[in-house]
């Protein structure tokens, strides 16, 4: 995470490069930015294009859902289409100032996303739609749990009080994202109320393939199982375990920025894994499973298995045009656990 100061400083000058260009020539203005009037008036004008800009691929894909065939109206924005997470993002000018123009602007309102709420008190279209995950989920937002085992941040000296922190990975719940989409599907009614008719059918159908899915979820943990999770890795799986009625482990807190586990931690999940009698460890996409396989060794167990699940934080470009989608990765990490359990 960097400091608040410099994440201002690059929202004053963005904002500034906005203003500039909308007081500026026509002929001054390039195909990339939006005149700072027509900006201001583009979600009134029913025969435009509209613009989205959504932080993680979650939101993305949900919009596009939602949207469907009339994707041609919009100018649609995945802020993180490189692949790095939320934790580690850094918005440059550009994303600033798309943010700061476009029609709907989605996030998850996190610790992570700080940021946002700078760039959105300083944006140039004031017709703005905007949606935060965290504050649509009101009281249902889980506060961050460090548990039993887990290996906690290094304290920051300079922090004199502490703080509040909410557990960001809100998506990962299917039951969440049924009343993300439903707000998506407002927002982008009053955006564009000619084609509401369009957008309330793919709402509809998408919200059953996403019933369809939790009912899987359900179904499989509804008989006797193993019904605790040991992550030797982060763990951003908060929400969804408890939509289950799942335990588990975990060697950090979903957004720690912690890579090497101690020897405490280590030691911890290794007996845990025993005294569960588990035969499956889990760790995140991409993860190098250097802990995890610390922890088999540990143990002295031969017969344990490490198994991947998605947490939906590192989806890039290239993976959105290979077709992978949120329900498609929600599949697959139903298949993980399909595979597991006893």
């Amino acid at each position: 995470m960097f400091k608040n100061k410099t994440i201002t400083g690059m929202i004053s000058i963005a904002i500034a490069a906005v203003c500039f260009t909308g007081c500026s020539s026509e002929n001054s203005i390039t195909s990339n930015n939006y005149d700072a009037a027509e900006a201001q008036n583009t979600s009134s004008d029913p025969s435009g294009s509209y613009s989205v800009v959504c932080t993680i691929f979650p939101e993305y894909d949900w919009v596009k859902e939602i949207v469907g065939d009339y994707s041609d109206r919009f100018e649609m924005t995945y802020l993180l289409d490189s692949g790095i997470d939320l934790h580690n993002y850094q918005p440059t000018a550009d994303d600033i100032i798309s943010i700061s123009t476009c029609d709907l602007f989605i996030y998850v309102g996190g610790e992570s996303d700080k940021w946002a709420e700078d760039a959105l008190a300083q944006s140039v279209n004031k017709n703005m739609k905007i949606i935060n995950l965290m504050e649509l989920l009101g009281g249902s937002a889980k506060v961050e749990e460090l548990k039993e085992g887990m290996q906690g941040e290094e304290e920051d000296e300079e922090e004199e009080e502490e703080e509040t922190e909410y557990d960001e990975h809100v998506w990962l719940s299917l039951k969440n994202a049924k009343v993300f989409c439903a707000d998506i599907e407002r927002k982008l009614t009053e955006i564009d109320p000619d084609n509401a008719s369009a957008y309330k059918n793919n709402y509809d159908l998408y919200i059953q393939k996403l019933n369809e899915v939790d009912h899987d979820f359900e179904q499989l943990f509804s008989v006797p199982s193993d019904s605790t999770l040991v992550f030797g890795d982060r763990f951003p799986f908060r929400y969804f375990v408890d939509d289950y009625g799942l335990d588990y482990f975990a060697a950090f807190i979903g957004c720690s920025a912690e890579s090497e586990a101690s020897f405490e931690t280590i030691k911890f999940l290794s007996d845990k894994i025993n005294e569960l009698d588990s035969k499956t460890i889990f760790t995140l996409e991409n993860s190098n499973k250097d802990i995890a396989n610390a922890i088999i060794t540990n143990s002295g167990k031969k017969d344990v298995q490490i198994a991947e699940l998605n947490s939906l934080q590192s989806v890039s470009k290239k993976d959105i045009d290979s077709g992978v989608t949120y329900i498609s990765l929600m599949r697959k990490n139903y298949d993980v656990l399909a595979g597991t359990v006893k």
